[in-house]
């Protein structure tokens, strides 16, 4: 019998190519809930009169955590943990479509799953639903800000000093939690999952639609502008898609 070509022995399976990033968005995902919502409950017990000292404390634990999910999981899966970056690698032809729709599974089952896990921890209700409304024009603008600036630091990031990328995303999330007027959720996954807990992170469902709408159009602009700017090419499309 004939043995296998060098072709054949090194072609990845499909956990290599699909199950293994899609794990890894999962879990990176559900570790930043639990960072998000668990930091946000342990801040308002501890200082329940204080709110900037609770947001301060959420947005250093959120910051911290991603700086290490980053790192850890980006040669598994690139890290994005959030459908917005995603769609924006796909739409630059980065990653396949099925790829991009295995991510964009992985990471709302994953933000469910660590926003019940964080409910858990604390000994609170595992089911339950966000009361706390937030919204308006300025909370719109907040959002829109924060998602572009989170676009703006990966691509840029990755094209200019790549093996920063981790530190620049934690510190653009650190720093849009106190500059924006949303507290920068800059995540769609990140914003369903927060309706399911009525603690300091959540926000009410019926405030979550103008909020991904925000994100979405942030994500957009970033998408049109900044390819053009890094790369030379509107939506950087200089190479053929990934595969898959």
């Amino acid at each position: 019998m004939a043995a296998p070509t060098a072709v054949a022995d090194s072609a990845p399976s499909a956990w290599e190519r699909l199950g293994r990033p899609m794990l890894a968005e999962f879990l990176g995902t559900a570790i930043l809930l639990i960072a998000v919502v668990g930091s946000g409950i342990m801040a308002a017990q501890l200082s329940p009169s204080n709110t900037g000292v609770a947001l301060l404390a959420n947005a250093i634990a959120t910051a911290c955590t991603l700086y290490v999910l980053i790192s850890v999981f980006g040669p598994r899966s690139g890290a994005h943990f959030n459908p917005v970056v995603t769609s924006v690698f796909w739409l630059k032809r980065d990653i396949s479509g099925s790829l991009a729709l295995g991510y964009i599974l992985a990471q709302l089952l994953g933000a469910v799953a660590g926003v019940w896990l964080a409910n858990a921890m604390f000994d609170l209700p595992v089911l339950q639903v966000s009361t706390h409304l937030r919204g308006g024009s300025g909370q719109w603008l907040g959002e829109v800000i924060a998602t572009f600036g989170l676009i703006l630091t990966i691509l840029g990031g990755k094209r200019q000093i790549p093996g920063q990328v981790p530190v620049l995303v934690a510190a653009w999330i650190a720093g849009a939690y106190w500059f924006t007027s949303s507290t920068s959720f800059a995540n769609p996954a990140v914003t369903l999952a927060r309706t399911l807990t009525d603690t300091f992170a959540g926000i009410a469902p019926a405030s979550a639609p103008g909020f991904i709408a925000a994100q979405i159009v942030g994500a957009l602009l970033a998408l049109l502008i900044l390819p053009r700017l890094f790369y030379g090419t509107w939506l950087g499309l200089d190479k053929p898609p990934r595969e898959p």
